[in-house]
């Protein structure tokens, strides 16, 4: 009977704080290759190693990005990042939209109106209360996370 797989720790912290690199087999520099300190998986570090390899080494941009395995643009975007954040700048952000904004406090308030009048009010209802009242289209799911988002900050 094989052994169960253990976990890979590294891997899963670098998942959850959303830098794990999606193309590791692409980095093809000698260094994540020959040193175990050097990690592949590792997105800031990659990005970390590839302005370091063009600035200091005096390699290409081009030859630069290709050992590891990013796009020129994404050299440039690096950098300037890096520019004008530090290493905190190399970290992948969120994407999207960062909020519910079309819940603003004026459409908060008049679904807490609405619910002190009438507790039994669904989502759907409410909807359709904010279309009529405050000419807002909005989503009856996106009422229910505007309204445990309230919840969990009480």
């Amino acid at each position: 009977m094989p052994k169960p797989k253990r976990p890979d720790l590294k891997r899963e912290a670098l998942k959850r704080h959303g830098v794990l690199n999606p193309h590791p087999h692409q980095v093809h520099h000698a260094l994540f290759h020959e040193h175990s300190f050097f990690d592949p998986r590792d997105l800031v570090q990659v990005k970390y190693e590839m302005l370091r390899r063009a600035r200091v080494d005096g390699v290409s941009i081009s030859r630069s990005a290709a050992e590891f395995g990013l796009s020129r643009p994404s050299f440039y975007q690096a950098a300037a990042a890096f520019a004008q954040f530090g290493l905190a700048g190399l970290v992948p952000r969120k994407r999207g939209p960062r909020g519910g904004h079309k819940l603003t406090q004026e459409v908060l308030d008049a679904i807490a109106e609405a619910k002190a009048t009438d507790p039994s009010l669904k989502p759907a209802a409410l909807a359709q209360l904010l279309k009529q009242r405050l000419d807002v289209s909005l989503h009856p799911r996106s009422i229910e996370r505007g309204l445990a988002r309230q919840k969990k900050s009480q």
